[in-house]
């Protein structure tokens, strides 16, 4: 059974495929198939992405808000994805805001670059002292 973790890692592949153009009817059932993320996972899975779409504009604009000089389309597109899933998480779900931040950070760990780290650490710490 997937962890937590990993469905947020396949969330942001998936956010990532979209913004890219793929078909994802058909994409994300087979994705999340591979990775082995099923049933509940699955929900959890399919709940977080929808969650960041049905929410982007509130979800960007208050990224843009935090982002200082920098906006959201002028930063790496795997970069924009964590961004938006660990903001979906803080303002939308019950998740404890620490969780939240320490989550994408793990993720931009894994997937981005070491700058990325801090400017994900940064903006998510940002939105969650003003909480």
């Amino acid at each position: 059974m997937a962890t937590r973790h990993q469905v947020r890692q396949c969330v942001v592949s998936l956010l990532y495929a979209k913004e890219m153009g793929s078909q994802m009817e058909q994409f994300s059932d087979e994705f999340l198939e591979e990775k082995k993320i099923r049933n509940d996972q699955k929900n959890f899975t399919i709940s977080l992405y929808n969650g960041v779409l049905d929410n982007l504009d509130n979800i960007d604009n208050l990224l843009n808000n935090y982002l200082g000089k920098w906006k959201l389309d002028q930063i790496g597109i795997v970069e924009r994805q964590i961004l938006r899933l660990g903001a979906y998480e803080m303002k939308y779900s019950d998740i404890d805001l620490a969780i939240a931040i320490n989550e994408a950070v793990i993720l931009a760990n894994e997937l981005a670059s070491e700058s990325s780290i801090k400017l994900i650490n940064g903006v998510l710490d940002a939105i969650a002292k003003d909480k």
